[in-house]
C-alpha cells in the first residue's frame, strides 16, 4: 500500500510528505500501479475508531453508505459510514520488484548473491534487521500476513477496516486474491504465523464480509520490520560504508526518498535529511 495520507495518522510528518511521491516512482521504474485510493471503514459499533482516524489524517472525504457502495458495490451494506483517501495507490510488491530487477539487468546493472572480490569504493549497507550487528538501536517489530484466495468478493481498492484491538487491511492482488495483513508485535521473532494472528485476522476480514469464511488460504507470513526508536529511518555512515535502515512499516512508501537522498549524498556531497551521528559518534559531514 502506498498510503502516505492513512500512515500519517500515527506516523511521523515527513512519512507522510516524503511517502507522497512514492506512487509516481514506483509508476516510472516499475509500473504496475493502482490508483484507486485507500477506503477505511468501521463496524458500527466501532463508529469512534473512524472519528478518531478522521481526526488524526488529512486527504480524506467522508463517504456514507451510498458512497461506500458506489465505490465497492460488493461492500454495500456492509458500513454505513467511512473515510475515502483518494490520493492512495497500491501495487504488487513481488511483481514490482522482478520488474525493477529485470530493468536493472537491461541498464547493464549485475546483481551477486555474494561480495565481489573487487574493493568497492562505497558500500551501501541495506540488510534491515540483520544490520543489527553493526546498528544496535535497531529492533524488530514482528509483522502477519495472510494470502486468500475469494472467488465471491470483488475489490478494487485496499480496505482498512478499524477496530480498537484488531486492525485490518484488505489489499486486492487481482483474479480474487487477496492479502490481509498486518500485524504488529513487539518482537523480532521470525518464522511461521501465530494461531493468533491469523484468527485475529480472518475474524475481521469474516466481519467486514462473511464471503471470506469460504476463501482459500493461499499463503501465511511472518517477518520482523527493522525499525529505530523513533520509527524513523536513519542513513549512517561508517568509513566507507552507508547504512541505509529503519523503514519500519513504510519500506515501499520512503525507499525511493531514502535511496535518492542517498545518492544524492554520495554524487553531490549533500547532507540527508535522514542522515544520522556515524556508529563512532562523530557527526557525519
Amino acid at each position: 500500500m502506498l498510503a502516505h495520507r492513512c500512515e500519517g495518522e500515527t506516523a511521523e510528518e515527513p512519512v507522510e510528505r516524503l511517502g507522497a511521491a512514492a506512487a509516481a516512482w514506483w509508476e516510472r521504474h516499475a509500473g504496475g500501479v493502482q490508483r484507486n485510493g485507500t477506503l477505511v471503514l468501521t463496524l458500527a459499533r466501532d463508529r469512534a475508531e473512524l472519528d478518531r482516524f478522521a481526526r488524526r489524517s488529512r486527504g480524506h472525504r467522508v463517504v456514507d453508505a451510498e458512497g461506500i457502495a458506489s465505490l465497492e458495490p460488493d461492500l454495500a451494506g456492509r458500513a454505513g459510514s467511512g473515510l475515502f483517501f483518494a490520493e492512495e495507490a497500491h501495487l504488487s510488491p513481488r511483481v514490482a520488484l522482478e520488474t525493477l530487477r529485470l530493468r536493472l539487468a537491461d541498464r547493464g546493472v549485475r546483481l551477486h548473491r555474494e561480495a565481489p572480490a573487487a574493493r568497492p569504493e562505497w558500500t551501501v549497507d541495506a540488510r534491515g534487521l540483520a544490520a543489527r550487528d553493526c546498528l544496535p538501536d535497531l529492533r524488530g517489530v514482528r509483522g502477519e500476513m495472510l494470502v486468500l484466495r475469494c472467488a465471491d468478493l470483488a475489490l478494487s481498492r485496499p480496505v482498512r477496516l478499524l477496530h480498537p484491538r484488531i486492525p485490518l487491511y484488505i489489499v486486492p492482488r487481482g483474479n480474487g486474491v487477496f492479502m490481509l495483513g498486518a500485524t504488529m508485535v513487539e518482537s523480532d521473532r521470525r518464522g511461521k504465523v501465530t494461531v493468533r494472528s491469523v484468527l485475529e485476522l480472518l475474524s475481521a476480514a469474516y466481519a467486514l464480509h462473511p464471503a471470506f469464511g469460504e476463501a482459500e488460504i493461499l499463503e501465511t507470513g511472518a517477518d520482523a520490520r527493522p525499525a529505530f526508536p523513533d520509527n524513523l529511518p536513519r542513513l549512517r555512515r561508517r568509513g566507507r560504508t552507508l547504512f541505509a535502515n529503519g523503514l519500519y512499516r513504510h519500506g515501499f512508501l520512503l525507499a525511493p526518498a531514502l535511496a535518492g537522498m542517498l545518492a544524492d549524498h554520495l554524487e553531490r556531497g549533500i547532507r540527508p535529511e535522514f542522515m544520522d551521528q556515524d556508529i563512532d559518534g562523530e557527526v557525519t559531514a
